[in-house]
């Protein structure tokens, strides 16, 4: 029995807000959720009554029954989270949308998650509290109470074990702000590059940013998918997990310095039945950028002591890159949507419609939430593909 997902549904619209600083929207979250909602419903041709499924992630606080209600949906069919914090539920979101709609709990699922930082609070910020408990009882007291101070750890690690520079990172940073100058969606576009040190080995463009806003997806059965009016966008693939003890979050997992895909990749390759060298432009997650190096080692596209030579600007670019990397500017420079927007900027390349369109795009991938757990992954493809 062959069971998998690959090409059985395709993304036919998505949708974004604006994109502000963190605390800067006018709009509630949930208002911001209903405006990418139809902003994808829109660029599907679809009323929002058709919609009957929602899938989300890292406790996105807009329910379902409430979303339905405001958009007039008379069967709601599915609704689904991915538990676990920061992005890694990116691409399991997708997963999770693909798979109701491919086993027919659903006809047509939208993938979402919305950010109002300044309704609900900052989340780079370390806690504010007298008493610590849990995890963070074993870290809080050595310093470690924000994300760039925990992950920077690992990184620290992975770059002492393989020799990696500090211009490794520095050219991960450089390629996505350079693709955010072309980008007006971006909230860096237009904004010069500085440098400044948080902690080692991050500086202050190394480290994502904080942003209100929301983006949508809208997932089809596959044989829908030429009834719209786009180039469909296929989903090949789309996994999520970790490795043995990755949840021990007191700094003990047995395998440290890691991005946590390494369990992941082989699903997720044979699901898309392909592998590195078939991908065009890839789209990853930057918490941090130590954490798009890890990535990038552990989904086969170089060896970790290869990372010096492979890690530049001009490898990272498009359109000529040897791998195009968050050409819409991602996490870092174009906006931090928990990397939604990274699913939506692959989409965008396999459309042709991307601001630092790569030619002949037929395989694009995504990279969710590197060094959290669960973590996932997925791979797009253009109907040249299935």
């Amino acid at each position: 029995m062959n069971r998998t997902l690959r090409g059985a549904t395709a993304v036919v619209g998505v949708g974004e807000t604006t994109y502000y600083k963190r605390g800067q929207s006018p709009d509630a979250e949930f208002n911001l959720a209903l405006k990418a909602i139809l902003a994808a419903c829109q660029d599907a041709g679809i009323s929002p009554k058709d919609v009957d499924g929602f899938a989300s992630f890292s406790n996105d606080r807009s329910d379902p029954s409430r979303l339905a209600n405001a958009l007039g949906i008379h069967d709601l069919r599915f609704s689904n989270m991915q538990w676990g914090g920061g992005g890694g539920g990116g691409s399991a979101a997708i997963a999770h949308a693909a798979a109701a709609v491919a086993t027919g709990l659903a006809e047509c699922v939208v993938v979402f998650r919305a950010l109002a930082q300044g309704q609900f609070g900052r989340f780079g910020q370390g806690p504010r509290s007298n008493v610590v408990s849990g995890a963070g009882a074993f870290t809080v007291p050595y310093g470690l109470m924000s994300p760039a101070q925990s992950f920077a750890m690992k990184v620290r690690r992975f770059m002492h074990d393989h020799g990696v520079e500090q211009s490794a990172l520095r050219a991960i940073s450089l390629a996505s702000y350079h693709h955010a100058q072309t980008n007006p969606r971006a909230v860096m576009y237009g904004r010069p590059l500085d440098e400044a040190w948080i902690v080692e080995p991050f500086h202050l463009f190394d480290c994502c940013q904080e942003n209100d806003g929301a983006a949508a997806m809208i997932v089809v059965p596959a044989e829908r998918a030429k009834d719209f009016d786009h180039p469909p966008v296929y989903v090949l693939s789309a996994v999520t997990g970790s490795h043995y003890r990755a949840g021990a979050s007191v700094h003990n997992t047995p395998d440290y310095a890691t991005s946590n895909f390494k369990t992941c990749v082989p699903r997720l390759y044979g699901m898309a039945a392909c592998g590195p060298d078939d991908v065009d432009v890839l789209q990853c997650y930057e918490n941090f950028t130590g954490g798009v190096l890890m990535s990038i080692v552990e989904h086969g596209f170089c060896e970790p002591d290869e990372c010096n030579e492979f890690l530049t600007k001009e490898n990272l670019i498009a359109p000529d890159g040897a791998l195009p990397t968050n050409t819409s500017g991602g996490n870092l420079a174009e906006c931090y949507m928990h990397g939604l927007e990274l699913n939506i900027e692959a989409v965008r390349q396999i459309r042709r419609t991307s601001p630092n369109q790569v030619e002949d795009v037929d395989v694009a991938m995504v990279v969710s939430g590197p060094m959290v757990t669960p973590v996932s992954s997925s791979i797009y493809g253009s109907e040249a593909t299935v």
